[in-house]
């Protein structure tokens, strides 16, 4: 995959023809939390309760795992392609995180943004920072923290998923602590006690969120 190529269509996922009004903004969504903490299974329930809402698949210089698909999960790309994307200003956010590059590509959001229709990321607290302090993006954007019931649990998570060495691990609960500190920083926060509640809490307040809400 070349690093300079357009990625408006080949980050798309889901259906495209959900919630667009050409005559509206789309709504900018931003779920984040520490890692280990399910946001991609919350995420996948989430995509089934409303297929209409557009999400930005991000990309990583991360190995694949297992049962991960190209394009689906990731856009896995090499730490060079990673490296032109940033020079070129093609992604909207990218975080450094536990020695692996993550970032989205920013046209795709860009034009479904302007076309009416909603947008979710799933993205590192980095990546929210950076979301939250762009230029025009930022102000409309709703920023949900998906917390775990303790950190007990939370370590428990990260130790069971069996998917990293040693070091890995202990560095992902190093970062996952200073992760759990910015849940301040965002609008909403719901916590992952299941994922079926936890789905429903982030469904709700997409569809009543406005730009702009106050905290809730």
């Amino acid at each position: 995959m070349a690093a300079t190529g357009s990625w408006s269509d080949s980050s798309r996922s889901g259906s495209s023809s959900g919630r667009a009004d050409p005559g509206s903004r789309g709504r900018l969504f931003v779920l984040s939390g520490p890692s280990g903490v399910g946001k991609s299974t919350v995420l996948g329930r989430v995509r089934s309760l409303m297929p209409g809402l557009w999400y930005s698949v991000s990309v990583t210089t991360r190995p694949r795992r297992p049962g991960e698909v190209d394009g689906v999960n990731y856009h896995f790309v090499s730490r060079q392609q990673f490296a032109e994307l940033v020079a070129q200003g093609q992604l909207l956010e990218h975080a450094h995180f536990a020695g692996n590059h993550y970032g989205t590509p920013r046209a795709a959001v860009e034009q479904r943004l302007a076309a009416g229709q909603d947008v979710l990321l799933e993205i590192e607290v980095q990546g929210a920072r950076q979301v939250r302090a762009a230029p025009g993006l930022g102000p409309e954007a709703v920023l949900i923290f998906l917390a775990p019931p303790s950190f007990d649990e939370l370590a428990r998570r990260l130790v069971g998923r069996g998917t990293e060495d040693e070091a890995t691990r202990e560095a992902r609960l190093l970062a996952a602590r200073e992760e759990l500190d910015a849940e301040r920083e965002f609008d909403h926060t719901v916590v992952n006690t299941d994922v079926q509640s936890a789905a429903a809490g982030l469904v709700q307040l997409m569809a009543g969120s406005r730009p702009g809400s106050p905290v809730g």
